[in-house]
C-alpha cells in the first residue's frame, strides 16, 4: 500500500513521456515526474520516494526529501499567507497548508513555527497544524531512567523548556538542567530523568547519575584539547564561569575532573587544569 505523506520503496514499472510509473506489491501505481527521474533507472529497480498530492490534488512521487513527514513535527518557515491559511516551506514544490483553524496563533510570513503534519480525513490532504498539543499524549509513556530520547523543543515555560519526546510525548527540561543555549526548534538528544505518576516526563540534556560521569569527563577532555591542553577552571571557579565555558553545572564539572584525574589524564594546579 502506497502511504501518502511518507517515504515509500516502490518498483519502476514503466517509462512514459511524463515520467516513470512506480508501483507496490498490491498493484497501486503512482507517477514520478520526469524532473525527478534518475538518469540510471532501470525497469524493475526499486526507488525510495516521498508520496503526496500535487497542486492538482493528484497522487505523485518525488525524490525530494521533505522537512517533515506524516504524523511528524518540524520547525517550518511560513512562505506566504493566503485566504485559507499559512503555507509552510517544507522542502517540496507544493507548500504545506496550515489552515487558520489549525493555528495556535495567527502565523506571519517569514516567521517559523513548530508544525505537525497529518492526513486530514475529510479532504484526504496532508495538512499542517501548530496546535501541536492535541497530537501529543503521555499515555503509555514507559521509559527507564536514563533512556535516551529524541527531543524537539517547542515552548518556554516558567519552569523550563517543553519538548516533544520521540515524536509523540510531551516532556519538560527544567531550567536547572540546562547548561547551554536552548531555543524553539532545537533538535536535541535527551535522557529521561523520571516518568511521574501523572505521566509527565522530566528530561535532562545530560545522562543521569553514574552514567553522567563518562560523557562529562569527555566534554572537559575535548575542551582541553581545543585549548592547547589548558583550562583556567578549578574548584574555586564560579558556577557561571563553568557553565559559560563547558555548558556544565559545577557538580558535573567536579565529577568529570575527578574521573580525568584518577585516569591520570590531567594535572590540577592553582591556575587551572592541565592536560598530561
Amino acid at each position: 500500500m502506497i502511504k501518502l505523506g511518507n517515504h515509500n520503496t516502490l518498483k519502476v514499472l514503466r517509462s512514459t513521456s511524463v515520467g516513470l510509473f512506480l508501483g507496490d506489491d498490491e498493484g497501486t501505481e503512482i507517477l514520478l515526474p520526469n524532473k525527478y527521474v534518475p538518469e540510471d533507472f532501470e525497469i524493475d529497480m526499486e526507488l525510495e520516494v516521498f508520496c503526496y498530492l500535487d497542486n492538482s490534488e493528484r497522487p505523485v512521487a518525488t525524490t525530494l526529501k521533505p522537512l517533515v513527514t506524516r504524523d511528524g513535527f518540524a520547525f517550518l518557515k511560513v512562505a506566504e499567507v493566503g485566504a485559507y491559511g499559512a503555507f509552510m516551506d517544507w522542502g517540496l514544490e507544493k507548500h504545506l497548508l496550515v489552515p487558520f483553524r489549525e493555528q495556535s496563533q495567527r502565523m506571519e510570513a517569514g516567521k517559523k513555527y513548530i508544525v505537525h503534519c497529518y492526513l486530514d480525513e475529510e479532504s484526504i490532504r496532508l495538512t499542517g497544524s501548530s496546535r501541536i498539543e492535541k497530537f501529543l499524549t503521555n499515555d503509555g509513556a514507559d521509559y527507564e531512567t536514563n533512556a535516551e530520547v529524541d527531543l524537539l523543543v517547542y515552548r518556554k515555560t516558567p519552569l523550563g523548556w517543553e519538548a516533544i519526546v520521540d515524536n509523540k510525548h510531551r516532556g519538560l527540561i527544567f531550567d536547572s538542567d540546562i547548561f547551554k543555549p536552548v531555543s524553539v526548534g532545537d533538535r536535541l538528544k535527551g535522557y529521561v530523568k523520571k516518568v511521574r505518576d501523572d505521566h509527565k516526563i522530566d528530561v535532562s540534556l545530560q545522562p543521569i547519575g553514574a552514567k553522567m560521569l563518562e560523557p562529562t569527563a569527555k566534554i572537559i577532555y575535548d575542551k582541553l584539547q581545543e585549548n592547547n591542553g589548558f583550562l583556567p577552571l578549578h574548584d574555586k571557579s564560579s558556577p557561571e564561569e563553568i557553565q559559560k565555558t563547558l555548558h556544565l553545572s559545577k557538580k558535573a564539572f567536579k565529577k568529570g575532573v575527578g574521573i580525568l584525574y584518577r585516569q591520570r589524564k590531567i594535572n590540577i594546579q592553582d591556575d587551572g587544569i592541565h592536560l598530561l
